[in-house]
């Protein structure tokens, strides 16, 4: 094994004992779409997008939000639309923390994957 494989392999363990009870895929139907982008100060843009999926063959529903920021560069997100078929990879929310009484049981996106027009965001 050469260094980076060693650095990446443990990156990976570490990032799987933090988060490895919490990773979740989600496929299904896009019900809804709502993106809010902002500008503080001409200098942070910040973007928040909340999706909505109906998993298949289930008649419950999922909130899945995305959210970015970053610096003198505005956050790309990709086009989704109602109805599209989508993968949602992600972290459930932590029960064990109480952070806000706005808890809110919404699962945050890492990355999408459009089934439809075969785009990722990554």
């Amino acid at each position: 094994m050469s260094f980076k494989e060693k650095i990446s392999q443990s990156y990976a363990k570490s990032f799987l004992k933090k988060y490895g009870n919490r990773l979740t895929n989600i496929q299904g139907n896009v019900i809804s779409v709502k993106v809010e982008r902002k500008t503080f100060l001409w200098i942070i843009n910040k973007i928040v997008a909340t999706i909505i999926v109906k998993p298949d063959r289930s008649k419950s529903v999922v909130k899945c939000v995305y959210k970015r920021r970053r610096f003198f560069k505005k956050p790309d997100f990709m086009n989704i639309y109602q109805g599209n078929l989508v993968i949602v990879q992600g972290l459930k929310p932590d029960k064990s923390s109480k952070k806000s009484k706005k808890s809110t049981d919404a699962v945050e996106v890492m990355n999408i994957r459009n089934l439809s027009t075969k785009c990722d965001l990554i």
